[in-house]
């Protein structure tokens, strides 16, 4: 399903959950890895004038300085790249983000792998938190976006058990195709989830028992209708309804099932135009799942 994945580094022990995982697709999958780095942001427009993301110093780029990190970058990951059949490593400068949609625009990828940080809260260039690279690739991606950000989610056993959590959104209705193909090409379980949102809302009022339950009973006739319907003869697949904070609720989910893989929307209500958040919930789970987490986002 997946034969060319472009894996986004900062090149640091902060990207090796994620580099894990991209190693190990590309191994089991027989995809072409396309390591990809963004080594610092001018410090001035056009300038040559780069202020690199490892060491917080600026330096002059030229084809030269490119040169000798991508061989730096070669060398950090030898030994992974020793049993990678089909790998590239390309560097660039620029704003993160827009760099590595530009990379994904030129070489198409079907998937782009993302996760870890470059350093504190406000240095961090593949961070998960807001505003960060990670939230402006996943909004404007071409291909869904795997995101690791612990690295606990990096000890990973392949594609054969797969969470796909919904709200019934039209966002989530793509998200479940893709993750509909993705189980059946894997021959692998899917497990449809959604979590009932049931934190007060109204001047701090819980929403009653009775009406936990209905709400409980129509996510269930739901779910039958928007997907369980679409699977025809696929039988691989289990469907569970639980009530709480959601992404607390997704979480504990995956964990029980011992999941490989969470497959969200990439967000589900409506936000700002020109904001990068990929939705509350989904940024939550990706800070807190044991396991890879894959957004959607068309």
């Amino acid at each position: 399903m997946f034969k060319k994945i472009l894996f986004a580094t900062s090149a640091t022990e902060a990207s090796d959950h994620a580099a894990r995982v991209a190693f190990n697709m590309a191994g089991t999958l027989g995809a072409t890895l396309n390591i990809f780095h963004v080594l610092g942001v001018p410090t001035r427009g056009f300038s040559q004038v780069v202020l690199d993301v490892k060491t917080k110093e600026e330096v002059a780029v030229d084809g030269e300085y490119i040169s000798w990190v991508e061989e730096e970058i070669k060398n950090y990951y030898a030994n992974q790249l020793a049993n990678c059949a089909n790998c590239s490593i390309k560097a660039s400068v620029g704003v993160p983000h827009r760099e590595i949609l530009r990379q994904a625009r030129e070489i198409e990828p079907d998937l782009i792998v993302l996760g870890g940080t470059t350093g504190s809260e406000e240095d961090s260039v593949y961070k998960a938190s807001t505003g960060s690279t990670l939230q402006r690739v996943a909004k404007a991606s071409p291909c869904p976006i795997l995101a690791v950000n612990r690295p606990a989610a990096s000890f990973w056993g392949g594609l054969s058990n797969i969470v796909f959590g919904t709200d019934f959104s039209k966002a989530s209705d793509k998200a479940f195709e893709f993750a509909f193909k993705m189980a059946t090409s894997l021959n692998g379980e899917l497990h449809i989830f959604h979590a009932l949102d049931i934190t007060p809302k109204n001047m701090g009022m819980s929403m009653p028992q009775d009406e936990i339950d209905h709400k409980i009973r129509e996510a269930y006739k739901m779910i039958r209708s928007k997907y369980i319907s679409k699977m025809k003869d696929f039988k691989n697949y289990s469907m569970n309804v639980w009530e709480g904070i959601p992404y607390v609720e997704i979480v504990k989910y995956t964990r029980e099932k011992q999941a490989d893989l969470i497959i969200m929307a990439h967000n589900s209500r409506k936000l700002d135009a020109d904001g990068p958040k990929i939705g509350s919930n989904m940024e939550q789970v990706i800070m807190r799942a044991n396991c890879p987490v894959i957004s959607v986002n068309r």
